[in-house]
């Protein structure tokens, strides 16, 4: 795992556009995995400001939604489907019929989510993940416990997570009890994860993800298994780590043919 300590959240955002231009500019049909909530939004809107000042080509692009809540219908304003058609698809120019979602409204939902990790397997798999973390340590909604070889599955959320996504909504009673999300398992398969975590409120699961014991309790420790997972984060993301000053020292030595 490599940690990157940067000092803003612009600063955060533009490191992760560069990871994402980079594989782009090798692999133009690349398959994206995509966050929503609030953290990767600036790294989105990084990506449409390259393409429009420097012709960043994202029409080949594939991806595959992290996360879904179930039951909101098709267009409503916090469904992720609309949301990464909203902020992603459409600033970019990529046909949102190349970004596939878990479906929270399919009649039969167990069935939905098989047929969303067939899609993956036949996509070729992941090459970048975009993940955030909450509060409690989650990634996607992968709860505290959950399994850390899951696969993509129904969850229920934490009263936490729901009070914390509640700012989206015209209050905690409209905040859905249900989802489906990419397990760990599923999300370890990606070729190369980017998590990426802003702001005070961040740093206890920050020091639980990096430097914490690998553990159910906090779902992104999973990550240390990862063969190539990268962790940006901000001053004060960081402001609990201890080993700190060894992060920004390992990243200002760091090659520059090494990339991300």
């Amino acid at each position: 795992m490599e940690v990157v300590i940067l000092p803003d959240q612009d600063k955060v955002a533009a490191a992760a556009a560069d990871a994402v231009e980079a594989l782009l500019r090798a692999a133009p049909d690349a398959v994206l995995g995509l966050a929503t909530g609030s953290s990767p939004l600036p790294v989105y809107g990084e990506l449409a400001r390259r393409r429009a000042g420097q012709g960043l080509d994202f029409a080949r692009v594939r991806g595959f939604g992290l996360d879904e809540y179930v039951g909101l219908p098709a267009g409503h304003p916090q469904s992720y489907a609309e949301v990464l058609r909203r902020e992603f698809a459409v600033p970019l120019g990529i046909d949102p019929g190349r970004i596939r979602v878990p479906d929270g409204t399919a009649a039969d939902l167990p069935a939905a989510c098989r047929d969303f990790e067939q899609a993956i397997h036949d996509s070729g798999g992941v090459d970048l993940q975009l993940l955030g973390v909450g509060t409690d340590g989650h990634i996607g909604f992968n709860e505290p416990a959950s399994s850390l070889m899951s696969r993509t599955r129904i969850k229920t959320l934490t009263e936490q997570t729901r009070r914390d996504n509640a700012r989206f909504f015209a209050g905690l009673p409209e905040v859905p009890h249900h989802v489906v999300t990419q397990g760990l398992g599923t999300i370890l398969e990606a070729r190369h994860v980017v998590l990426l975590a802003t702001g005070a409120q961040k740093a206890q699961a920050v020091h639980d993800l990096v430097e914490g014991p690998l553990a159910a309790i906090c779902p992104a420790s999973v990550l240390q298994l990862h063969p190539h997972a990268t962790v940006l984060l901000d001053e004060a993301a960081a402001s609990g780590l201890a080993l700190a000053d060894y992060y920004r020292q390992t990243y200002e030595t760091k090659p520059s043919w090494q990339g991300l």
